[in-house]
């Protein structure tokens, strides 16, 4: 008899304690995107195509990685910035560098209310 009780006991205690580590993961960021065009993020080339952002904490600033393939293929800086409305969708916004390249600029993110901002000017263009 004594056995069940330690046995419940112990299992309850587990149970606390993967819960308790599932609500500290909540820092943890992962978002998808889309780049329509060849862009740079941190000196790196991005071709066109699926990636996925993620990052640790919830800003203002953090560390991006860039991943595509199930790969790291860049990691940059960047800044979480608060938006008082939701984005409607998906956007990686490019600019003009000034080599002539398109820069990865920023990225919102369908129904959430921030962005991640990789420069501080505003995009001249637009993809998606």
């Amino acid at each position: 008899m004594k056995f069940q009780s330690y046995f419940k006991v112990i299992i309850a205690v587990a149970v606390l304690a993967f819960t308790t580590a599932a609500f500290a993961g909540n820092n943890s960021h992962k978002n998808s995107f889309q780049i329509f065009a060849p862009a740079q993020v941190n000196g790196t080339e991005l071709a066109a195509g699926d990636y996925t952002a993620k990052w640790e904490g919830n800003g203002p600033d953090v560390q991006v990685s860039i991943i595509r393939d199930g790969k790291t293929v860049a990691t940059v800086p960047a800044k979480v910035v608060e938006s008082a409305q939701k984005a409607s969708n998906d956007a990686a916004e490019l600019e003009n560098g000034n080599s002539g390249s398109r820069e990865l600029s920023a990225i919102h993110f369908s129904g959430k209310t921030y962005s991640l901002q990789f420069s501080g000017g505003t995009a001249q263009a637009r993809a998606k």
